[in-house]
């Protein structure tokens, strides 16, 4: 594998580990739903797994599809990708920092930026209440697809790493890791949200969490490491 796509992917995962505390914020509350929306008995646990499954891949096959989307327009000639790429690098970096900045309470900078994919939200919103509640894993897999166009500046500092790749392929692979690494978090909420929500909430918890994307967003711009790489 190409090193440089191997960062890429791997920086994709570490940005979705570490902005998980974000993704509870957002999607959290809809993952533990399912699992309280399930009756009590045999198999539970089993059916628990999958609904939580199916909403996952609906969501993480949502920012694939996003990313390919992009990938279409900012691919289109090599000659072009160079010259973009410096300006794209740094508009990830920023976007990582004010999310940063938001995850540890300390500025949030970044609910502007959220806004701009409002519009869209408010078209698919209404579809996701036809979903609810939810009784089996096509209804999961069907609201896990919409809940991945919810705003999120998270999802967004990603798509610039996905937007950095050059070819459509890697950057929907940049996005489906970035997916992978907000799941263990999403699964955990699923099977135990009260403790992962108090977790969350914790202060220290997310202020630490907030200075390593800073840290990442820093390493992230070309300005610390040269412009042209």
């Amino acid at each position: 594998m190409d090193p440089q796509l191997a960062i890429a992917y791997s920086s994709a995962f570490l940005i979705g580990l570490l902005g998980s505390t974000h993704c509870l914020g957002m999607c959290g509350g809809i993952s533990a739903s399912l699992s309280m929306a399930l009756p009590v008995g045999r198999g539970f646990r089993l059916r628990q797994t999958l609904m939580l499954l199916c909403f996952n891949a609906g969501r993480i096959g949502s920012y694939v599809l996003i990313a390919t989307l992009i990938a279409l327009l900012s691919t289109s000639a090599a000659e072009q990708w160079v010259q973009m790429a410096p300006v794209l690098r740094t508009l990830a970096g920023v976007l990582l920092i004010l999310m940063g900045l938001g995850m540890a309470q300390w500025w949030q900078g970044i609910r502007w930026v959220e806004r701009a994919g409002a519009p869209v939200w408010r078209r698919l919103s209404p579809l996701t209440t036809r979903l609810l509640p939810v009784r089996h894993p096509g209804q999961a897999l069907a609201l896990g697809a919409l809940w991945g166009w919810l705003p999120c500046g998270l999802i967004y500092s990603t798509l610039g790493w996905a937007a950095l790749q050059p070819t459509v392929a890697s950057a929907a692979l940049t996005m489906l890791c970035f997916g992978l690494g907000t799941l263990p978090s999403m699964l955990t909420t699923g099977y135990a949200a009260g403790w992962v929500k108090n977790l969350r909430q914790h202060p220290r918890f997310r202020q630490m969490a907030g200075i390593l994307l800073i840290a990442f967003g820093l390493w992230t711009i070309p300005l610390w490491h040269g412009f042209g790489h």
